[in-house]
Order: structure tokens, then C-alpha cells, then sequence
């Protein structure tokens, strides 16, 4: 197995380990990261490509752990910042060692039951015109790899995710199909049969959702689910903010001034 990559950032301040989604696209957090560690010292993990053995969440979980006791000192507890996939990545690896982390923050959270994702694909399907909605649907069974057509069409959807998003360079370094569905049909598979959010009331930190009220992904619906699980669940909605809010316009210093004052409240 090749070691596991993880990019870091800044020289000062408290750690942050920030866990990029997808799942299959590494390198896609890589300007949150960049930017946070302007104030931390910041990890950004890429996660494993698919391979060998079939991609789990535990496959995930036992990795960034593995990172994370390599590139950090032994009396050191980071809070982890994830985004979509990645908050949710976060949300499972703190319940597994929950004395490893000394915060988490979900930025952009994906579903953990069928009513929020339900409500995820209307929301979608609404945004996208009838010219989006044919190309996706030729996209999927086109010409090239997959791994090709799925890049082709995360730049078909993502600005349907977004509210006034500044232009910015795609710096995923990868895109991993199979990865995707592997992972995804594993958290899919868990959430079925009642392990997650379950298991998440193991976690004993201070937990901050930080979610675009125009990110198709609905907040509300996905902070109920959290809520009777987590001990301590704060939650703030960014107004004309969509998916990433690093890239929003209008949000992006609302955004990074709630998660450094959050995260600085805690001593």
C-alpha cells in the first residue's frame, strides 16, 4: 500500500485536520485548507483511491487515524473541519476515537436519512434546467471512464450547488468513481441498518454545523437527524451561501469568522 497523502499548511496556532468530500475526490479542500492555515497548522488528508479491496467508511476512518497520529504529536487534539462527505467522515471517525479530536465542524453536511436526501434531489432537480438534466443523463452512460465522467459531471452540477460563487480552479487532484460508490454504498448501508447517526452519541465534543441556506443539501433537515444524538450540536445558517462557503461571495468572511470564533471559544 502507498502511504497515505496528507498536504499541510501553516506553522502556528492549534491543529485542524481538514477532511475534503466526495467521497473519491481528493485535493478538493485544499483552498479551505490553504486559508485556514493562515491562523492553524492545518492537515489536509487525502483520501485513499479505490484499489484492491472494496472503500468502507471504516476503511476511511482507520486511515485518517492513521494520518493523524503520524503527522501529529501524541498530546495533540485536533478539531476536525470536514466538508460534505468529509463532515460526515468526521462525524464517524469521533464516534470510533472519540478522544482523539477535541471539536468537530461540518461544513456543508451531507444526508443521513432518506426524507433529507429526498429533499436533497428535489431541491437538485428544481436548480437544474432541462438542458443540465439531458446532459447528466447522456454523461452516465457516454463515452470515456468513469472516472472521467464523473469530473464531467461535478462541473455540470456543481454550480447549481452554489448561491454567488467566486471563479476559482478546480484543485481536485482526482477523481475516483468507483472510490465514490464504494464508500457512499457503505455509509448508504450503514445508515439502513441503524448504526449511524446512532452511534454519534459516543461523541462527547462540541459539534458546529456551519450550512449555506441556498446549498441544496437541506441544514435544517440534516440537524434534526444529528440532533438527538450528538451531547452539544450548535448550528449556524449562512444567508446567499451555497455548498462551499469558502467560495461564496457574500459569505465567505461570515463563514470563516464564525468557524475561527467558534473554534476560539473553546479556549
Amino acid at each position: 500500500m502507498s502511504e497515505l497523502v496528507a498536504r499541510s499548511y501553516g506553522e502556528h496556532g492549534p491543529p485542524l485536520v481538514v477532511v475534503h468530500g466526495g467521497p473519491g475526490a481528493p485535493g478538493g479542500a485544499a483552498a479551505l485548507a490553504r486559508e485556514l492555515g493562515e491562523t492553524n497548522r492545518v492537515l489536509e488528508p487525502h483520501q485513499r483511491l479505490s484499489g484492491d479491496a472494496p472503500l468502507t467508511v471504516a476503511r476511511h476512518v482507520a486511515d485518517l487515524r492513521e494520518v493523524i497520529d503520524r503527522e501529529l504529536g501524541d498530546d495533540e487534539r485536533p478539531a476536525i473541519v470536514g466538508t460534505s462527505w468529509g463532515a460526515m467522515l468526521a462525524l464517524a471517525f469521533a464516534a470510533e476515537h472519540p478522544g482523539v479530536a477535541r471539536a468537530l465542524v461540518l461544513v456543508g453536511s451531507g444526508t443521513f436519512d432518506e426524507p433529507s436526501r429526498a429533499e436533497f434531489r428535489r431541491r437538485l432537480d428544481e436548480r437544474l434546467g432541462a438542458r443540465e438534466r439531458a446532459m447528466l443523463a447522456a454523461l452516465e452512460q457516454g463515452p470515456g471512464s468513469r472516472d472521467e465522467r464523473l469530473r464531467a459531471m461535478a462541473s455540470l452540477v456543481l454550480p447549481a450547488y452554489g448561491h454567488d460563487v467566486l471563479p476559482h480552479d478546480d484543485e481536485t487532484v482526482a477523481y475516483d468513481a468507483r472510490g465514490n460508490a464504494e464508500a457512499w454504498g457503505d455509509m448508504i448501508r450503514l445508515q439502513a441498518d441503524g448504526t449511524y447517526p446512532a452511534a454519534f452519541a459516543r461523541i462527547e465534543v462540541p459539534v458546529l454545523m456551519l450550512h449555506g441556506v441556498d446549498d441544496p443539501h437541506p441544514g435544517e433537515m440534516i440537524r434534526a437527524s444529528l440532533a438527538p444524538h450528538l451531547k452539544r450540536l450548535d448550528f449556524i445558517e449562512l444567508e446567499r451561501c451555497g455548498h462551499e462557503p469558502w467560495f461564496e461571495r457574500h459569505a465567505r468572511e461570515e463563514f470563516f469568522d464564525n468557524l475561527r470564533g467558534w473554534l476560539g471559544a473553546l479556549g
